[in-house]
């Protein structure tokens, strides 16, 4: 994880320290002492796109990995690859489950009927009567879920069916989308956070990754990530998210946002040139990025809107978020990131790359 690694993406780290800034905005709005909804109408909408900018990421940047593994061993190792991210995911989420446990017992939270069941198995994304604490968690279910199933998909049906699988996502999510909430009125709480009405937007990463190849061959794929107006895309970005049109943002814009993000992506991970290749190249966007995850987990302990408490109070809220999550990166994470890293490194000794046909060289993040 370290920042001079010749092996992580450009911009991603950047991007994903977006991400994390639009959700802590979201979810800071409203807090005490903090300028709230009346002000910022859209700030709920803000921390989604920040979880969407990181579902078209966690697609983009899983399947590169898978690809790039295949390319060097000719296959994809289901064991190895659920081992990495259980090293990853596992650790910091559930010391942070550990933090609520002892908060609850001690009295200071208090936590729903089947809160614990649903965060430990990775199900709040079903789990819609749920408390406060683990809400941000839905979206880390969906993660999980899509870790679980995509490699599989991959090692089953192929690469190239695999991504056909990944293209019929795209195209069916916004049907079922739509379905629910004309047929399953009861379920449409969960438009956007159960597994099939979400699962598009890291589809759409998916895509990214393996279609790039082909993409980047394409003449008008490149005048679109060289134009001067691309700036305009992220805005459409930011307008999509931030205001809905009901029936048809689930079925026609919550597709084309899914798609400038990607853009996006392809635009910010291809060159480190320009402005903006800089500022989500240096150091401070870099660190916040690689931050993300602790951060994503330890704010909903401060940043409640619902709270009263001193530590749910503005400033001390965001440095408390901060520590927290420093606290998990150093003492949690980065030790099982070295363990994880440190197995891959001994693992390749004496392992010679296979050329992989049909799989085009690309670069990839530990």
């Amino acid at each position: 994880m370290g920042l001079n690694s010749q092996n992580r993406l450009p911009g991603l780290d950047g991007l994903r320290a977006i991400s994390i800034a639009f959700v802590l905005a979201g979810h800071l709005a409203g807090t005490r002492y903090c300028i709230g909804p009346a002000a910022f109408p859209w700030y709920s909408s803000i921390a989604t796109l920040g979880v969407r900018i990181f579902f078209v990421i966690s697609g983009y940047l899983i399947t590169t990995l898978l690809l790039k593994g295949y390319e060097k061993t000719g296959s994809i190792s289901l064991r190895e690859f659920y081992k990495r991210r259980t090293l990853r995911i596992f650790p910091a989420f559930y010391s942070f489950l550990l933090v609520l446990i002892i908060g609850n017992y001690a009295g200071l939270i208090s936590f729903r009927p089947g809160d614990l069941v649903h965060a430990a198995t990775y199900t709040v994304n079903f789990h819609y009567d749920r408390s406060w604490w683990i809400g941000h968690i839905w979206s880390l279910s969906v993660e999980e879920q899509f870790y679980l199933l995509w490699p599989a998909v991959l090692v089953l049906l192929g690469i190239r069916r695999g991504l056909t699988v990944a293209l019929w996502a795209v195209i069916a999510a916004p049907l079922v989308r739509l379905a629910v909430f004309y047929m399953l009125p009861s379920q449409r709480i969960g438009i956007g956070e159960s597994f099939p009405t979400i699962a598009d937007t890291i589809a759409t990463g998916c895509l990214l990754a393996g279609y790039g190849p082909w993409l980047q061959r394409q003449e008008l794929y490149q005048r679109i990530l060289r134009s001067s107006w691309f700036g305009v895309i992220p805005l459409l970005a930011i307008r999509l998210a931030v205001r809905h049109e009901g029936r048809i943002q689930m079925a026609v814009g919550e597709t084309l946002l899914n798609v400038a993000i990607a853009l996006v992506i392809a635009r910010c991970t291809s060159t480190k040139d320009g402005w903006v290749g800089r500022v989500l190249n240096c150091r401070p966007f870099v660190y916040i990025g690689v931050w993300s995850y602790s951060l994503y987990l330890f704010q909903q302990l401060f940043l409640n809107r619902h709270s009263e408490s001193l530590i749910a109070t503005f400033p001390l809220n965001l440095v408390l978020t901060f520590c927290a999550a420093l606290a998990c990166h150093y003492c949690v994470e980065k030790p099982f990131l070295s363990l994880r890293d440190h197995k891959r490194k001994h693992a390749r000794v004496g392992v010679a790359p296979l050329s992989a046909p049909g799989v085009a060289s690309r670069q990839s993040t530990p």
